[in-house]
């Protein structure tokens, strides 16, 4: 059933949201067993909302008409805030942590008639893009076209849940460098990651403050717009959130437009899966078929450096973020013996993962004193050019399109032969629009080996709006 015929199915009481939440929960547990998509199903809170709803609809629906996410399963990567459930981004340093406060996401999802689910499970503090750097006593997630491969990272439960879910469902992720994009392409779904400022990152356990966006993930076009819609927004408690007006952005989807001239970003072909060139390639001829003006575009700069650049900036962000961790102000503790260093060493080697302690120490390097200049600061620089580059460029095109990512999705046994690196390097695509803030959109376009492929579209920044009406176009329902 699609998302907006289900809510229109609630307001006129043809659906009883009570009952309709209690099967949704447990097909959410029935398939954690199965596909390890949740570190926390939040069934207390959901059939709470669900009685509250219920409860307004005998007493005022009218009051209800506008809700845009009325009875709406959503689900929360576990790195945003939700009152009382515990939120760990997925590290056992933060087990047991519940927050007294919903992140502003939340919160604004909630006032639309959303009921929260649970919180999806995730690479450690969002490092990874396979979802299988999981925290020490987590479970990784698997892709729910074969348990044998991996869901992407890091909002890997996300984008599987949202393919496997029967019931209507939309999805928080969030995206540091790709985190969105690469899972809803590994999942067959579509993942839009909007303007960095768009939304509040208020409530979000950070990984690096210049980079992360929340966004959403859902089975179709429709989806991630409609939730896009209710959480965007100016918010007084993060500086970062651009004031700017909130468009109507399920108004673009299917809707007609002429003369969409689209960049095809040459150097993102080279040196990926043929069967992932041949899908992407599909998706192509089909914006032109729609009438899409289509040239080859070269985007040298973001392509040859982004990946230096995005992981110098994002672990030295890491590093300062993570400092915090230490045992005695936030996360676990332990009995207090020998000095601070001793005591923060053990508590951190403890309880913090592989790849989070790695990131931790390249992050530190890069930002110590001697090195600043010749990396953070340099990298820095490469930033700002790289916007630069992708500006010129949307002057003259409405969006420009790669795959999402250069191979389908691994199976677990493959990705364990990976060096750092060569995990690293599964970025290519996804890191240099996540540096520049633009907005993007995974788009399924084929399926090889019955596995799914995605076409990442990117944008001008705010020009959401114009991402989703040609993401539309690859909308099978």
């Amino acid at each position: 059933m699609r998302t907006q015929d289900f809510i229109q199915k609630i307001k006129s009481n043809e659906i009883d949201i009570v009952e309709h939440t209690h099967k949704a929960i447990e097909e959410c547990k029935k398939l954690n067993k199965e596909y390890n998509y949740f570190n926390a199903i939040s069934e207390e809170l959901a059939i709470k909302q669900a009685n509250d709803i219920k409860k307004q609809l005998k007493q005022d629906k009218n009051s209800l008409k506008n809700k845009k996410l009325l009875g709406v399963a959503v689900s929360a990567k576990d790195a945003i805030c939700v009152k009382g459930i515990e939120s760990t981004a997925g590290s056992r340093i933060l087990k047991g942590y519940k927050p007294l406060f919903d992140a502003t996401v939340i919160k604004k999802a909630v006032e639309q008639g959303a009921i929260i689910i649970g919180k999806t499970a995730q690479d450690e503090f969002g490092f990874g893009s396979f979802n299988v750097n999981v925290g020490l006593g987590f479970e990784i997630p698997k892709n729910p076209f074969d348990k044998t491969r991996a869901c992407g990272g890091s909002s890997g439960g996300a984008a599987g849940i949202t393919q496997k879910a029967s019931f209507p469902h939309i999805a928080l992720g969030e995206s540091t460098g790709g985190s969105i994009a690469a899972p809803a392409s590994f999942c067959g779904v579509f993942g839009l990651t909007p303007t960095y400022g768009r939304v509040s990152r208020h409530g979000l356990i950070d990984y690096g403050n210049s980079l992360d966006k929340i966004g959403t993930l859902g089975k179709n076009a429709y989806d991630a717009a409609l939730l896009l819609e209710a959480i965007a927004g100016f918010d007084n408690n993060e500086s970062t959130t651009i004031n700017e007006p909130i468009n109507n952005y399920t108004d673009s989807i299917n809707k007609k437009r002429n003369n969409i001239r689209i960049g095809v970003i040459k150097e993102t072909f080279r040196d990926i899966d043929g069967k992932v060139e041949k899908n992407a390639r599909n998706g192509i001829e089909k914006l032109k078929e729609n009438g899409a003006k289509i040239e080859e575009v070269s985007l040298s700069l973001p392509v040859k450096y982004g990946l230096a650049a995005y992981y110098i900036l994002a672990t030295s962000e890491a590093s300062t973020n993570l400092a915090k961790y230490c045992g005695m102000r936030y996360g676990m503790s332990e009995e207090l013996k020998g000095n601070f260093n001793e005591y923060f060493s053990k508590v951190r080697s403890e309880h913090l993962g592989t790849e989070v302690k790695r990131r931790i120490i390249l992050g530190t390097f890069a930002r110590m004193s001697g090195y600043r200049d010749a990396y953070y600061i340099k990298a820095a620089k490469v930033r700002a050019k790289i916007i630069q580059e992708y500006k010129r460029l949307f002057k003259k095109y409405d969006a420009l399109v790669s795959p999402t990512m250069p191979i389908l999705p691994p199976k677990f046994s493959e990705i364990e032969k990976l060096s750092p690196l060569q995990n690293y390097m599964m970025d290519i695509m996804t890191v240099s629009p996540n540096l520049a803030g633009l907005p993007h959109l995974n788009v399924p376009v084929g399926f090889e080996e019955k596995l799914p492929v995605g076409m990442m579209l990117t944008a001008d920044h705010l020009e959401e709006g114009k991402l989703l009406q040609i993401g539309s176009l690859f909308d099978e329902e």
